[in-house]
């Protein structure tokens, strides 16, 4: 879909998705929810890390996750490669409105061959900004730039579609937001009461295996803006559960969900005797 203005080295493209202003609190509560949503029969997240980091004057949290991925690989994929091989690393780096994360598969088939960079930028707009991450003019004209609707039902695979995460019908008891009508990129600059934000997300692809190289970026593409878009609606919709959360309450909650996800890791992913 996006391979005819792609580099061969890699494939770049820019994920744009405007929405109301949510709080580093926010993503936080819904990266440990969805960490939970996503493992179990054989699939998963295992946490290594997760602690403070502070360097070059930057400061925020460092995390290091183990995906261990079956159905999420095409099958012409897991006939290649066994299911030992199908991990990914993830390091990440998150000091918002800035965030940094790379993910690389560790097998001895990929080795430095496959990397997948997301570099996220949080800015009080709409999506009206151009090359955030300011690129040179070269690299930009490589990219393509993809605009997601949280509130756009047709953007949301039919597989993942659920009604109590819909911005369109979810209303906030809370705090009163909600739901998103059609015009709402258009109405809400206008609502001085509610802040708004927008995600870039700059998406840099490499996948150096000859014959497949263009038809698993295009599939990592996919994933990528199935992933951001179900993440986005998800984080909109469980804002009455995380509102009033501290970092306390945040750092207790990832405490726990490292348990559970370690629980289950050790039952599926320790080598059996």
């Amino acid at each position: 879909m996006y391979s005819s203005r792609l580099p061969r080295e890699s494939s770049l493209l820019e994920f744009v998705l405007p929405s109301i202003w949510i709080c580093t609190l926010g993503q936080l509560y819904a990266v440990a929810e969805a960490s939970k949503n996503e493992t179990g029969g054989g699939e998963g997240v295992e946490v290594l890390k997760n602690e403070p980091y502070e360097k070059d004057g930057e400061k925020g949290q460092y995390t290091h996750k183990i995906y261990h991925l079956q159905s999420k690989v095409p099958a012409f994929v897991r006939m290649l490669a066994p299911a030992s091989a199908l991990s990914i690393h993830e390091k990440a780096w998150n000091a918002y409105p800035y965030c940094r994360t790379s993910e690389c598969l560790t097998n001895e088939y990929m080795k430095d061959n496959f990397m997948i960079k997301i570099e996220t930028w949080h800015k009080p707009d709409l999506g009206t900004q151009d090359n955030v991450h300011c690129l040179d003019l070269d690299t930009w004209k490589k990219v393509d730039v993809v605009y997601i609707d949280v509130a756009d039902r047709s953007q949301v695979d039919s597989k993942d579609y659920k009604q109590e995460e819909d911005p369109a019908l979810f209303k906030s008891v809370k705090t009163g937001r909600g739901p998103l009508g059609p015009d709402w990129k258009k109405e809400l600059p206008t609502k001085t009461d509610c802040p708004h934000m927008c995600a870039y997300k700059l998406v840099t692809v490499k996948f150096k295996w000859w014959g497949l190289q263009n038809k698993i970026e295009n599939f990592i593409q996919k994933q990528e803006k199935r992933l951001f878009t179900n993440f986005h609606r998800q984080l909109f919709c469980w804002i009455d559960k995380w509102v009033d959360l501290s970092m306390d309450d945040i750092r207790r909650m990832e405490e726990e969900t490292r348990k559970e996800l370690d629980e289950v890791c050790i039952l599926f992913f320790s080598p059996k005797r």
